[in-house]
C-alpha cells in the first residue's frame, strides 16, 4: 500500500541533505539504472508483449533502445551540463563576473502513460536524476506488467530517493494533492487540464506532454510510393497508439487514388492479409479503447480494412478514404490504427484549416518542393515533426521534444531533459577592488554617462 504523504516527506528530508547535488552521485545513479535495465531487459520485452503485444523489434526500437540512448548521452555529458557556466557581463557592471548555476528542483513527480509505458516513464526519470532531484514515479495502471517491471527495476533505489507509486485514479488524485517542486505529466489533454489545475494550488511548475490530431500532408510533388511506406510505418507503430502518430492525411486531390493504392500495398507487405491475427502486430491496450475504435469504424461509412479480433484486441489497419472536417473521425485524436483522408487543392486551404483548430503535437509534410515545404513549416504552429518521414524526430536526442498550445508545454530529451528538471540560477559576482560611483545618488549631471554605459 502506498503511503504517499510519508514518501513525499521522506524525499524532501533526503533532498535537504544535499547528497543528490553531488554530480558524481548523480552519475553513479544513472550508471546503476543502466546496469539494472540491462539485467532486466528480457522481463521488459515480455511485459511489453503482454501489455501491448509489441514484438521484440518494436519494443527495442521504440522503448528500450531510446532509453539506452538517453542514458548513455546523460552519463557522458552530465559533468558538462552541471558545470557552472560563465556568462558575458555588460561594461556598465565593471568590474564583475556573471555565472549560471543549474540547481535541482527538489522532490518531483513523474506521471507516465500506457502507450509507451517503459520509455515514457524512464526517459524523463533520466533527466530528473541527472539534474539532482528526488523522484516519485507514477506509471500507468493500464500497463500492469510493464509497471511491475519498472517497480522491480527502480527498487534498487531507496524510496526516499526514487519511489514507485502504483494504482488508479484515486492514487493519481492523492498524488496531485501533495505539494511537489515539479510535475512532469504525459497523457491526454483532458487529464492534463486536471494536473494543471491541481498544480496551480501550490504554484507548482509543470511540463505537460499531451497530444492532438497531428496532420500528415502529402503534396502532389511527393514521392508517393516512399511516402506511403513511411506513413504506414509511422501510423501503425504500436497499432497507432502513439501521441505523435499521423492522425489524418491531408492529400492533394490529384494523387489521392495513387496514394491509397500504395498505402494498401504496404499495409499488406508489413502485416499480411490478416493483420488482426498477426503475432507481431500490436493490440489495443484494453477493451474500452477497442470498443471505442470499433465504434468509430462502424460509424464511418465506407472503409478499407478495419476487421477486428475481439479475442486478441487487435484491429486491422483502417483507411477512411472520404472524410471532411465534419466527419466523426475528425472530432478527436484517434489513437488507433485508423487513418482518415482529406483532400485539398490549394495550400492556403491546408494552412487555414489546421490553424483554425487546436495546435497539433506533430506535423508531417511529404513534398519535393522547397517552396511548399517552407510555406507549411513557417505558416503552421505545431510541436515538432518531419519532412518526408514520420515519427523519427522523436528519436533524435539532439532535438528537444514537446508540444505547444493544447498539445502541451515544456520540452525534454537529451540536454533539454537536464534543463527541464533544473533551475538556471543567475549570479553576478562584483569585485571589491573598485567601486564606480555613477549609480549612486546624487544623480546630477550623470545621465549622459549613464546613457553611454548602457
Amino acid at each position: 500500500m502506498n503511503d504517499i504523504k510519508s514518501i513525499v516527506k521522506n524525499q524532501n528530508i533526503f533532498f535537504s541533505k544535499h547528497e543528490t547535488k553531488d554530480v558524481l552521485f548523480r552519475k553513479a545513479q544513472l550508471e546503476k539504472l543502466l546496469d539494472t535495465i540491462k539485467t532486466n531487459e528480457q522481463d521488459i520485452f515480455y511485459a511489453l508483449k503482454l501489455d501491448l503485444n509489441k514484438s521484440a523489434f518494436e519494443a527495442y526500437e521504440t522503448e528500450i533502445g531510446l532509453v539506452y540512448e538517453e542514458l548513455k548521452f546523460m552519463i557522458k555529458h552530465i559533468k558538462s551540463l552541471a558545470r557552472r557556466k560563465k556568462i558575458k557581463t555588460p561594461l556598465m557592471h565593471f568590474p564583475s563576473k556573471s555565472y549560471k548555476y543549474q540547481d535541482p528542483l527538489g522532490c518531483v513527480l513523474i506521471m507516465s502513460p500506457w502507450n509507451y509505458p517503459f520509455q515514457l516513464t524512464i526517459s524523463p526519470l533520466i533527466g530528473a536524476i541527472a539534474a539532482g532531484n528526488c523522484v516519485v514515479v507514477k506509471p500507468s495502471n493500464y500497463a500492469p506488467h510493464t509497471t511491475s517491471v519498472i517497480s522491480k527495476i527502480l527498487s534498487v533505489f531507496k524510496d526516499d530517493y526514487i519511489a514507485v507509486v502504483q494504482g488508479g485514479r484515486d492514487v493519481n488524485q492523492e498524488l496531485l494533492n501533495e505539494k511537489f517542486n515539479f510535475i512532469f505529466f504525459t497523457g491526454s489533454p483532458t487529464v492534463g487540464k486536471l494536473v494543471m489545475e491541481k498544480a496551480s494550488k501550490h504554484l507548482t511548475p509543470i511540463v505537460l506532454e499531451l497530444g492532438g490530431k497531428s496532420p500528415c500532408i502529402v503534396d502532389k510533388s511527393a514521392n508517393i510510393d516512399l511516402s506511403a511506406k513511411r506513413i504506414v510505418w509511422g501510423k501503425l507503430l504500436n497499432s497507432g497508439q502513439t501521441c505523435v502518430a499521423p492522425d489524418y492525411l491531408y492529400v492533394h486531390e490529384d494523387v489521392k487514388t495513387e496514394l491509397i493504392v500504395a498505402l494498401e500495398k504496404y499495409i499488406k507487405l508489413f502485416f499480411g492479409d490478416n493483420p488482426e491475427t498477426n503475432s507481431e502486430y500490436p493490440k489495443i491496450i484494453n477493451k474500452h479503447h477497442f470498443d471505442r475504435l470499433s465504434n468509430l469504424i462502424e460509424n464511418s461509412g465506407n472503409v478499407i480494412g478495419g476487421i477486428s479480433n475481439p479475442d486478441t484486441l487487435q484491429i486491422a489497419p483502417t483507411i477512411i478514404p472520404n472524410c471532411d472536417w465534419d466527419s466523426l473521425s475528425m472530432e478527436d485524436e484517434i489513437f488507433g490504427p485508423i487513418l482518415p483522408i482529406l483532400t485539398y487543392s490549394k495550400i492556403e486551404d491546408i494552412i487555414g484549416e489546421i490553424n483554425a483548430r487546436p495546435t497539433p503535437l506533430a506535423l508531417y509534410c511529404f513534398t519535393t518542393s522547397k517552396t511548399f515545404q517552407k510555406q507549411i513549416l513557417t505558416s503552421i504552429t505545431f510541436g515538432g515533426g518531419c519532412v518526408n518521414d514520420t515519427i523519427i524526430h522523436v528519436a533524435n536526442k539532439n532535438l528537444s521534444f514537446g508540444g505547444v498550445g493544447e498539445s502541451g508545454m515544456g520540452k525534454y530529451h537529451g540536454k533539454e531533459s537536464f534543463y527541464t528538471f533544473s533551475h538556471s540560477k543567475s549570479i553576478l559576482k562584483k569585485s571589491l577592488k573598485l567601486d564606480i560611483n555613477v549609480r549612486y545618488a546624487p544623480y546630477k549631471s550623470k545621465i549622459k554617462l549613464l546613457r553611454k554605459l548602457f
